[in-house]
Order: C-alpha cells, then sequence, then structure tokens
C-alpha cells in the first residue's frame, strides 16, 4: 500500500513561506548561520533559506540516530561535520522531525560548545509528545501526527524523500 498523503506540497509551500518571514522577524538583524540535519531535513532547508529575506550561510550536519529502522536506536552518531566555525555566529538549526528529544539535545550540546551567539531551533515537524525537558524549538512547520511520516525529505529505510507531500508510512 503506497504511503497516504497528509500534508499537501501547497500547504507545505504556504508554511514555509510562513516560517521564513517569522524567523526574520523575531531573530536579531544581521547574518545567520543555517545548519540543516541531513539527510531527512535537505528539502524542506532547502525551501526555507529562499524564503530568509537576508544575508545567510548554509552548513550541514550528517547524524543518524535510526538507521534504516522506523525506530530510534538511542543513539545519536555524527556522520559528517560542519564546513565552517560558528563562533560568535546567529545559528539556525534545521531539522526535519522532533520526536524523543535525543537528536536535538545532542546537537544543541554540540553547537553550544562550539561558542555561537545563540542557537535557534526551527523543525518542520513536532510530535505532541515532544518532551519538554528537550531542547526548546522556536519555530514549527506543523504538529506531527501520530503515524511514521515520509515525503519532503523524510524517509523509510532511504525511500520516499522524493514525495513531494508529507505522506503517513501505512503498516
Amino acid at each position: 500500500m503506497p504511503p497516504r498523503e497528509i500534508i499537501s506540497p501547497s500547504a507545505i509551500a504556504t508554511r514555509v513561506a510562513a516560517l521564513g518571514r517569522e524567523i526574520d522577524a523575531r531573530l536579531p538583524a544581521g547574518p545567520l548561520t543555517v545548519v540543516g540535519v541531513l539527510r531527512g531535513a535537505f528539502m524542506f532547508m532547502a525551501d526555507l533559506v529562499r524564503a530568509i529575506p537576508r544575508d545567510l550561510t548554509c552548513d550541514f550536519l550528517g547524524v543518524r540516530s535510526y538507521g534504516d529502522a522506523t525506530v530510534s536506536s538511542g543513539v545519536v552518531e555524527i556522520t559528517s561535520d560542519l564546513g565552517a566555525p560558528i563562533a560568535g555566529r546567529q545559528v539556525l538549526l534545521v531539522e526535519d522531525i522532533a520526536d524523543t528529544g535525543l537528536t536535538l539535545r545532542y546537537l544543541h550540546g554540540l553547537l553550544a560548545a562550539r561558542g555561537p551567539a545563540a542557537v535557534y531551533t526551527c523543525v518542520l515537524l513536532a510530535k505532541a509528545t515532544y518532551p519538554t525537558s528537550a531542547p526548546k524549538i522556536d519555530f514549527v512547520g506543523f504538529e506531527a501526527p501520530d503515524a511514521y511520516v515520509v515525503g519532503y525529505g523524510l524517509d523509510a529505510g532511504q525511500l520516499y524523500r522524493n514525495l513531494p507531500g508529507i505522506c503517513a508510512l501505512e503498516p
């Protein structure tokens, strides 16, 4: 059974444009370093940076906590590190989904140790069960449904990233 679309491409485009305006309005003036978490956030980040009307640079962190499974392993591994220093910079961390808080907690600690002026977080999807003890999320695209989601960069076993909308993967 193919994945069932739950958030349309047009709804995503509308919300990403609004997020770009919100980020520009709420963050301090000046340049921004946008750090995307690979691989899931690459499509979201590409659209988001085009919607932020200010000078910015882009960088990426590769992490893995799911591998090819649909349940987190409980361990975050860095697979690719930043290409440039972030000391003194305003940093916007862009993630595909906030679920257990494990990855965001790890990444906030990693980035904070590098001396940025501030680290803000933007996620495409946030689960209602995201722990309050986890790092604060400053910008949320959509509340995530209680389902395993794919599409718009999110995958299951490296498949479905190319779907233009957010879809629920049926068991």
